[in-house]
Parts: structure tokens; C-alpha cells; sequence
């Protein structure tokens, strides 16, 4: 069945409550003098609650409703915050520089207001020490307490150990600060059209070995 309503000669009822353009309640009508009212304000005759006895018809300009319905959902779906979670991953003898190319990382997405698990990988005999991953996990959460909290502690996960960071600022608040420095960002780039720009942070980040680190957005954190 069609999720529209029923309009003008669609609507096949002896009489309905009928409500005018601006809201008001003008009372229960037979259907022909409600059309010939719509015709007069050259509008149309919705059904707005079709289980209703009699159903309840209003004056409108349903082009116009349809288009701004759509426009509203547009900016709902535009403004909806999704639990995203970050992954990074990071061995237990870590050098500095690369320690902190992580933690940057980190603090990039805590700021966007994700979520991020961070897992220490474990090879060979570093099995047997797992309190290295647990100090690093301990270093890096204490290194961005301003920014996020340890939602989930520790713990070994086969060769892996993992730990999850959650944000202190909200999604939909990250969002707006985003929106509001990329507007600011258009406004300067548009005053100073000679200047270049920096190019866009990227997720991917390469670690010690050579190899790419993901930082990929899902909806779950992914299995070790």
C-alpha cells in the first residue's frame, strides 16, 4: 500500500472534519464542499488521519509540504550521530616518534567524538609480558584524559590486548565544531584565494614496519 495520503478526488468519504490552511477548525463538511474549498484557496484537500470518524482533511499546498518533509529528514539524516568506533593498533615496544604518531591519531578521533579501541599486539615471546601492553595502554589513556575516558579496561584477547576509549564530547557536538571550522576554513580560502591549503588528514597511518595501521570507521569494534 502507497505511504501517501489520499488527495483531493482520491479521497472518497460522504463528509470530513475539515481543517483550514491556517489550522483552524472549520468542523465537519460534506467532501464536495470541502473540494470546493480547496479550489476557492487554490490549495488542496489532504487526508491528514485517515482512521478517523470522519477522516480529518486539511487545506494545503502539498507540493510545498513535500518538499520541506524532505528537506527536514534531509537535515535529520545530515545531523544524526552514529557510534562510530576507531581502531588502532600499536606493538608493546613501541619507539617514541611512533608513540606519538598514535597518540595523535587518537586524539584526532576523540576530538571528532569516536570512539576508539586500541589493541596491542603481542609476538613470540612478548606473550609472557603482558604488563608492557598493559603500561602502554595505561600511558596513552592517562595522555588523553582531556579528551576521553577508558570505556573498557584492558584485557588479553588471545595474542592481542584491548582497550576502549570513548569520548567526553558528544558526537553531535564534534559534528557542529566540524561544520562550523570547515565553514570558517571556505570563508578564509574565499578571502585569500592565492593561499593554499593544507591537504586532509588521512586514516590510514603507516607503522614502524612498514605496514598500514587502519583507522577504519565501523559500527562494532572488529574482531582481533
Amino acid at each position: 500500500m502507497s505511504a501517501e495520503p489520499r488527495i483531493n478526488d482520491r479521497i472518497r468519504v460522504p463528509e470530513v472534519r475539515l481543517v483550514g490552511p491556517s489550522g483552524e477548525q472549520v468542523g465537519i463538511v460534506p467532501l464536495a464542499k470541502a473540494l470546493e474549498l480547496a479550489q476557492e484557496y487554490d490549495l488542496d484537500l489532504v487526508e491528514v488521519a485517515a482512521t478517523a470518524r470522519p477522516p480529518v482533511c486539511k487545506l494545503m499546498d502539498y507540493g510545498k509540504f513535500k518538499y520541506e518533509s524532505a528537506m527536514k529528514a534531509r537535515e535529520a539524516r545530515k545531523n544524526q550521530a552514529h557510534t562510530v568506533i576507531k581502531e588502532m593498533k600499536l606493538r608493546p615496544k613501541i619507539d617514541p616518534h611512533d608513540y606519538d604518531t598514535k597518540k595523535g591519531h587518537v586524539v584526532r578521533f576523540l576530538k571528532q567524538g569516536d570512539k576508539v579501541k586500541i589493541t596491542i599486539m603481542f609476538r613470540g615471546r612478548e606473550q609472557s609480558r603482558p604488563e608492557l601492553g598493559y603500561r602502554l595502554l595505561q600511558r596513552l589513556a592517562e595522555d588523553v584524559q582531556d579528551l576521553g575516558f577508558v570505556e573498557s579496561n584492558p584485557k588479553q584477547d588471545g595474542r592481542n590486548m584491548i582497550m576502549v576509549l570513548g569520548p567526553h564530547k558528544k558526537k553531535t557536538e564534534a559534528m557542529a565544531e566540524a561544520r562550523q571550522a570547515q565553514e570558517a576554513r571556505k570563508a578564509e580560502a574565499k578571502a585569500n584565494p592565492g593561499r593554499s591549503q593544507n591537504p586532509a588528514d588521512t586514516d590510514a597511518d603507516v607503522d614502524a614496519e612498514g605496514g598500514i595501521d587502519t583507522a577504519v570507521d565501523t559500527e562494532a569494534p572488529a574482531e582481533a
